[in-house]
């Protein structure tokens, strides 16, 4: 039984394992490249990984260990002039193995194994994901989706309308305020307000009440004084509704 042996043996002895796993390190530091077995690419990944590693420190010590494990010179040199250059900021995984399918004859699966850091191909496709950029929508909400809900008074009311700059320099202006909520405007003088250029809580606060009356007379419309106009205006344009509900019940056709 095998219970607890993690190593492939192979099919090989000691000595004819060791001398596979050497020769095939020494073809892959050479070469980048190799096809094989994928069990032979398990074991030979196990093998060469460790010296990959001792390779990034250059010094006398890690070159006796590697010449240990692989006693040729032209590898060594490549390992330590070429390979630890590439390698240097690469915290370990620097192979890849890349199955190819079955072998005719024995279906024996086969694999190409590389070092990560000498495939260009995959190294500029990798950069261009990396420099796009990903928008999401999450936590958007739709459109209408809590207008339904809000509270009738609030319904009526309208943002604040100011006058934005434009792009190209237009001057782009907003949707109108609902100004008949304001106690003893009707739809009449709502009408004269508008032609007049009155349209939003804002431009009615801002307005004196002698220049209301006479926007209104004007229209030949006979109405009460406009003195609490402007200030129901302001309450509306902040948003102070319910502020403005509870003086309207004490005014009379807006005047107190």
């Amino acid at each position: 039984m095998r219970h607890g042996k993690k190593d492939n043996h192979l099919g090989r002895t000691a000595s004819h394992r060791s001398a596979l796993l050497r020769n095939m390190a020494s073809s892959l530091i050479l070469h980048k490249r190799i096809e094989t077995t994928l069990a032979k690419a398990k074991e030979l990944k196990k093998y060469v990984e460790p010296i990959l590693t001792r390779a990034k420190e250059d010094n006398t010590h890690n070159r006796r260990i590697i010449f240990s494990y692989i006693p040729e010179k032209d590898v060594v040199k490549e390992l330590f002039s070429t390979i630890a250059d590439k390698i240097a900021d690469r915290p370990g995984g620097y192979t890849r193995i890349i199955k190819l399918g079955t072998r005719q004859g024995d279906a024996a699966e086969m694999c190409m194994m590389e070092l990560v850091d000498f495939n260009e191909t995959l190294l500029i496709s990798t950069e261009e994901k990396a420099t796009k950029t990903r928008r999401s929508r999450r936590g958007g909400k739709k459109v209408g989706s809590t207008t339904a809900d809000a509270p009738v008074a609030e319904a009526k009311a309208v943002a604040v309308i100011e006058e934005v700059p434009a792009e190209d320099g237009a001057v782009v202006e907003a949707a109108p305020d609902d100004i008949e909520i304001i106690e003893g405007i009707g739809p009449k003088i709502a009408q004269a307000l508008a032609e007049a250029g009155i349209t939003t809580f804002a431009q009615l606060a801002d307005m004196t009440p002698e220049a209301i009356q006479e926007i209104v007379s004007a229209a030949g419309i006979g109405s009460k004084s406009p003195a609490t106009w402007p200030q129901q205006a302001a309450l509306a344009r902040d948003g102070k509704f319910d502020e403005l509900k509870a003086w309207q019940d004490q005014l009379n056709g807006g005047q107190e």
